[in-house]
């Protein structure tokens, strides 16, 4: 029995699915130039950069930005903040978008559900500027309607100010990335959930499994791979905190509890002009990353037999 060439299957496939192609053609040099040629970048991470000299001439320094960077007290509190706040998001910020599909589902009036999604969606779009003037706006301690509201409760006191409060800094950061993102990460779910073949919800029906009984012995089974694989990319972003957010919701009094890598890497690299420093802060981010990612890739695939790569 003769076999096709391997090169041959190769381009008789390209050419079955040359429109496909076509059309992944523009992402796929969207991640060339943004993604894999500034990674020529990095070899300043080893050098000390002047722009006059560029990246060629100037003088290379060997490690030298590296050990300085785990001698520096700053770093070490930063690199401390980022896998507080990272593991709160993970931890608190997982489970609700899953929760959130799952009762989606379950909705049986389709203009409600389309109702409740939109209003879980819309906060995605909305930017973190003004996702953090509106809490400086509604957490202000004299006309804030949320500030006055928990007064009244007797939550805070009436000389609290929340979004100055290092004890109070971390939970709304937690909360207002799970408010902001549950929406549109549950759409990976619902996904997931719409490709579930209906027979199985039939034959559940038939042995007279109840609603909770057929999203626990049959939904959640089928949405394990997902979960896995999602969890095992937020596994891997446990070093990149959202820039975004921690930036701005930072003041003279939370700067400490909100100097995370990402923003410790922009000051040092850009608002202090140390070039060289700042890439190598987010060489190192991007190290532990991978190895974070791949650890978790490797303890799934052993565990539980699914994995991402």
């Amino acid at each position: 029995m003769r076999t096709m060439p391997a090169k041959r299957t190769f381009a008789k496939r390209l050419w079955v699915q040359r429109y496909l192609m076509i059309l992944t053609l523009p992402a796929v040099l969207w991640i060339i130039v943004f993604n894999y040629i500034p990674m020529y970048g990095i070899i300043i991470a080893f050098k000390e950069y002047t722009p006059f000299q560029g990246f060629l001439h100037s003088q290379w320094t060997g490690l030298a930005n590296f050990r300085e960077l785990f001698t520096d007290p700053t770093f070490k509190d930063s690199l401390s903040n980022t896998f507080k706040i990272s593991i709160y998001k993970l931890v608190l910020g997982f489970p609700p978008p899953i929760i959130l599909a799952l009762l989606l589902n379950e909705l049986v009036f389709k203009r409600f559900k389309r109702i409740v999604q939109s209003l879980t969606y819309l906060p995605y779009f909305v930017s973190w500027v003004l996702v953090v003037g509106f809490m400086y706006t509604l957490f202000d301690p004299e006309t804030g309607v949320l500030s006055r509201l928990l007064m009244k409760l007797g939550v805070i006191g009436s000389d609290t100010m929340l979004m100055g409060d290092t004890h109070s800094f971390l939970t709304l950061v937690v909360a207002t990335e799970i408010w902001k993102n549950i929406g549109w990460n549950s759409i990976i779910y619902l996904a997931a959930i719409a490709g579930i073949d209906p027979q199985l919800y039939e034959a559940g029906v038939v042995d007279g499994a109840n609603r909770f009984q057929r999203v626990w012995y049959i939904t959640l089974p089928a949405l394990k791979p997902t979960i896995i694989i999602l969890l095992i990319l937020s596994i891997g972003g446990l070093v990149n905190s959202n820039f975004d957010q921690m930036y701005l919701m930072q003041n003279s009094m939370t700067q400490d509890a909100a100097n995370v890598l990402a923003v410790y890497s922009y000051k040092m690299g850009l608002v202090s002009g140390r070039f060289s420093y700042g890439t190598a802060v987010g060489l190192f981010q991007s190290i532990v990353a991978f190895v974070l990612m791949y650890a978790a890739n490797y303890s799934s695939r052993k565990l539980t037999k699914e994995s991402l790569f």
